[in-house]
């Protein structure tokens, strides 16, 4: 979502703002701004879109503070105009704030009785104001925030800067992350280490509920009761995330060609390949033949990685599994079996609904356990168990290496929960481990395609609508297939389970719609074909995605057919996942849209 940073410095602040910003441009935004002190005074200068417009304006109008705030907006409270841009200010305070305040109607309200008008369509202005009334009615700074935080509902990161207060700035966490950090005759804030990463390796996570008053010579941390409280520096790896597009046109492109080196990432964790087993951490909190089910709760990309999951667990561990969209597991408040296991994936590790959720399965006593890429987000540190997916930065908000990354982390840990259910015999897992160490070569060859699919997307970037086709573990790869479009180039898409296909889809099938069937050689690849012929006998375009063998046993009626390598059907999703990414960025690309920030999507989800 939104991005925090705040500088105490000793030269101008406000290019390194910017810089830091841009940083954060990963995780969507529509404007931005920043305030410094100007011998003393508050000072902003805002723009909408892009950060580039915000560096003209700069340019145009610069400030010299050493101190001040930046901000990059996801709009959630009126139009992303600059009269709506962070930072909000009053004469006497500047605010910046990811989340949401979800009484601040009520607080508007109260401030209006006493002549506090504001001048915004944003929930953020309340907290300016009431740190505003605060400090009129005669409080200090710190004071002033104290009191305020008490009167907000909801979740939220926030950095004030105060009229003449020229080495001085608070921040507060209460749900969205935020870090202290510690530099050379500097302090810093920010919403992620990425941010702070050019300044400082040396961070201060704040939990849940804290408030830091930061001044030049260091950080005083109190707690949601106002108690002073000691929180762990630690040395962030964030450094090794300064990372540019290469020779590639969009960070997107790069990530996905990044995935033969990220996946073998990923296996060297999990895998000893020397002996052809799975290797986990010894000190699990829980037995997986103890286990009496498996609970995995995601957002977006990272659900339809766990419904993959679901399909391993269950047929290679014979461990049953319920999986729900986070956003709807927290409020269905369902009944859990004693000695459950609750898995949680995210890439990003501050999903707000996954983290709710997780702290709903920890008060029933659940093991908790997480698939995370930040292992210093809030749900690492909230998890007895990290299962790191090891992917690197991803930069393009729509998920790709992360996405296959997770996917290789799940089959790991489906193999080793197999062998101590005693589900596996070593055989059977030496297989399985023997097809995971081929993946990065499979996963080349499939890239290997990219060619042929740019023609396709040329076509694909003229539909209304396009229909994605899938059975079995193919079926979550045709939904992330059918996401991936509609994130990136706005054309609608959906995935179905092929066998759905006459249960209602089969109405829209018409010689405009594209459908793309995902359907390698496996045990359900014949059923798949099958259903595919009911499209082509109604003037479907079928564009299918399969192997040398499948293609074989097509017939006619495909208008193209993207070949992928012939790999072992426990990986088979994995590698399909290669040609539905290339399919949706060239059509993306065929139609010109921003394809590494896709308009109202953020990469990181931090609030409901």
């Amino acid at each position: 979502m939104c991005g925090i940073v705040g500088i105490i410095g000793v030269e101008p602040v406000a290019g390194r703002l910017v810089d830091a910003l841009k940083r954060l441009e990963y995780r969507g935004y529509d404007s931005a701004g920043v305030a410094t002190l100007e011998e003393g005074e508050i000072a902003r200068r805002r723009a909408p879109g892009k950060l580039a417009n915000l560096a003209g304006r700069l340019a145009d109008e610069p400030l010299s503070g050493r101190i001040g705030i930046g901000h990059t907006r996801w709009a959630t409270h009126g139009a992303p105009t600059e009269q709506n841009a962070h930072p909000h200010a009053t004469a006497r305070v500047a605010v910046v704030h990811n989340g949401i305040i979800e009484n601040f109607r009520d607080l508007l309200a109260d401030l209006a009785r006493d002549g506090y008008q504001p001048q915004t369509q944003t929930d953020t202005e309340s907290v300016a104001l009431w740190a505003t009334r605060e400090l009129d009615n005669g409080a200090d700074p710190e004071l002033a925030v104290s009191r305020t935080l008490k009167q907000l509902r909801g979740a939220f990161a926030l950095a004030f800067l105060f009229k003449g207060e020229e080495a001085l700035l608070i921040g507060a966490r209460r749900g969205a992350p935020l870090a202290i950090g510690h530099g050379k005759d500097e302090m810093y804030l920010g919403s992620d280490a990425m941010a702070l990463a050019p300044f400082t390796s040396r961070l201060t996570y704040l939990q849940d509920g804290d408030w830091a008053v930061v001044t030049a010579e260091g950080v005083t941390i109190r707690d949601a009761h106002d108690a002073v409280v000691a929180r762990d520096m630690q040395v962030s790896q964030a450094s090794a995330l300064l990372v540019d597009k290469g020779n590639h046109r969009h960070f997107m492109a790069k990530e996905i060609y990044e995935q033969p080196e990220t996946i073998s990432h990923t296996l060297s964790h999990y895998l000893d390949m020397a002996s052809g087993t799975v290797s986990l951490r010894e000190d699990l909190p829980f037995d997986f033949d103890d286990l009496s089910r498996m609970t995995i709760s995601a957002c977006g990309t990272a659900y339809y990685a766990g419904c993959v999951g679901k399909y391993w667990f269950e047929r290679h561990a014979r461990l049953p599994v319920d999986i729900d969209v986070a956003s709807e597991f927290r409020y269905r408040e369902p009944p859990l079996e004693k000695n459950g296991l609750s898995l949680f994936i995210s890439q990003s590790g501050e999903t707000a609904d996954t983290l709710a959720a997780l702290r709903y399965c920890a008060g029933q006593g659940q093991h908790i356990a997480s698939l995370i890429n930040t292992l210093e987000s809030t749900i690492a540190r909230e998890s007895q168990v990290v299962f790191p997916i090891l992917c690197g930065p991803e930069i393009g908000v729509a998920s790709t290496k992360a996405f296959t990354a997770q996917l290789v982390s799940l089959a790991s840990i489906a193999i080793a929960a197999g062998r101590a259910r005693g589900a596996l015999t070593p055989q059977v897992e030496r297989g399985l481990v023997e097809a995971l160490i081929g993946l990065p070569s499979a996963v080349s060859q499939a890239l290997a395609a990219e060619e042929q699919i740019v023609e396709i997307a040329r076509h694909l970037s003229r539909a209304k609508d396009v229909l994605y086709l899938g059975r079995g573990p193919m079926f979550p790869i045709a939904m992330e297939g059918a996401l991936k479009l509609k994130e990136i180039s706005y054309i609608h898409a959906e995935g179905y389970a092929a066998g759905e296909l006459k249960h209602g889809p089969i109405a829209l099938i018409d010689e405009d719609m594209p459908v793309i069937v995902v359907a390698p050689s496996d045990e359900l690849a014949e059923k798949t074909l099958s259903n595919m012929q009911e499209v082509a006998a109604r003037g479907g375009r079928i564009i299918l995605i399969t192997d040398e063998e499948g293609a074989r046993t097509v017939g006619h009626g495909v208008a193209e057919t993207i070949l992928m390598p012939k790999v072992d059907s426990f990986v088979s999703p994995i590698v399909a996942t290669v040609p539905v990414q290339l399919l949706a960025y060239h059509t993306a690309v065929a139609m010109g849209t921003d394809v590494d920030q896709p308009r109202n999507l953020a990469k990181s989800v931090t609030v409901e």
